[in-house]
């Protein structure tokens, strides 16, 4: 019997100890491998939504707090700046709860499409924006989830503003993962003065997007535009659309620092899964490695069985763990397409890097793992292992 054969009758002696050994490793291969995807699929949602051309122009104070309104038509004499779009959070929900289910915000109408073009809006919808007071875009994964069509009127209720909006849907956003919804700013305007029964309206807006004529020039008009509003009392500080994406998600980073801890202990936890099924191997076969010490094995030969045992237990499981890993985010990714609930989730995927990772982990759990009790067991005199048994 040569020794690849020798391996897996062993391993196959207790078959049912072998899958569940191997069913824990598998499975904590792919809970390591879907954990390593995060930091890099947060990265893909960032540079998926953003645009190298558009800068968020927002108080220096931070997005709570608001510029003056009159501030977006400056900013559109700003040499470079090819559009610009005051926009406000409307915070509006669909349920007499008030819970905000999809991101909602006022944006004006006449200007939304020039900053947004890569939205790739039809230009009969943005024109239907424009002509109705009441019309709202609505994004397409929103859309689908309570199945609205355009023409269909709905009733936001947002209790920042106090304000309930009768919409008309006049146009989507044909982006599959959106969940936005732009209402008309003017319109939210006229309803603010109406409440407020005084003629103040939106006189402030949080933020002002804007969107540069050449990638080449973004630096120089953030910097163009945070000169201009120096030493007023709203005080800008402009920052490009990726990097506020990422402010946002900065509360995340530390979510993903803490997930990584827990992958480590996952990883440990393997390491002495198949630890104390390769010790319990070992210790059933003392009798059988002292038989074969009798009979001329050398040490190194018995090392060698033991620890390939527990190493190809650990790779092969491993490696269907793994696979198994790629197969799960692909469908996820493939279900984006027809259940857009997962979102951004479709962003997280094993790549290359994480494959190779997961591989040399099953590698070195089965090898850490194997090591101890294949090196005492080897070393174990024959008269000692048989006085264990007898």
């Amino acid at each position: 019997m040569t020794y690849p054969r020798l391996i897996l009758a062993n391993l196959g002696r207790n078959k049912l100890r072998t899958a569940l050994t191997g069913g824990a490793i598998m499975l904590s291969e792919l809970l390591v491998c879907m954990l390593l995807t995060m930091p890099a699929g947060l990265d893909e949602i960032v540079n998926h939504a953003a645009s190298n051309t558009r800068i968020a122009v927002h108080n220096k104070a931070g997005v709570a707090y608001a510029v003056p309104y009159s501030f977006t038509r400056k900013v559109r004499q700003v040499d470079g700046v090819a559009a610009a779009v005051a926009m406000s959070w409307f915070g509006g929900s669909i349920d007499e709860r008030g819970d905000v289910a999809f991101p909602n915000f006022a944006v004006e109408a006449e200007y939304v499409g020039d900053v947004y073009p890569d939205y790739h809006i039809a230009p009969e919808h943005l024109a239907d924006f424009q002509r109705y007071r009441d019309g709202a875009l609505v994004g397409r994964q929103t859309m689908r989830r309570y199945g609205w069509k355009i023409g269909d009127r709905i009733t936001l209720r947002s209790n920042l503003w106090g304000i309930n909006l009768d919409l008309r849907i006049v146009g989507e956003m044909p982006n599959e993962r959106s969940p936005l919804l732009w209402l008309n700013w003017t319109y939210l305007d006229e309803a603010v003065k109406a409440l407020n029964g005084n003629g103040t309206g939106l006189g402030m807006v949080p933020t002002i997007w804007v969107r540069a004529s050449d990638p080449s020039r973004v630096n120089a008009i953030m910097r163009d535009i945070d000169d201009m509003s120096r030493n007023s009392d709203a005080e800008t500080a402009c920052e490009s659309e990726q990097s506020y994406f990422a402010t946002f998600l900065g509360s995340l980073r530390g979510l993903v620092t803490v997930i990584l801890i827990v992958t480590a202990l996952v990883a440990l936890c393997i390491v002495f899964i198949a630890a104390n099924t390769a010790s319990m191997s070992v210790r059933e076969r003392s009798g059988e490695i002292a038989v074969l010490k009798a009979i001329g094995f050398r040490r190194r030969a018995i090392f060698a069985l033991l620890f390939a045992e527990a190493v190809a237990l650990s790779t092969v499981a491993g490696a269907l763990g793994v696979l198994a890993a790629v197969g799960l985010t692909r469908l996820m990714k493939l279900s984006t397409a027809w259940n857009p609930v997962l979102g951004p989730l479709g962003n997280f995927a094993v790549g290359g890097t994480v494959v190779v990772q997961g591989l040399f982990l099953a590698l070195f759990v089965g090898m850490l793992s194997g090591v101890v009790p294949s090196w005492g067991a080897a070393r174990k005199p024959v008269v000692q292992a048989l006085h264990e048994i007898f």
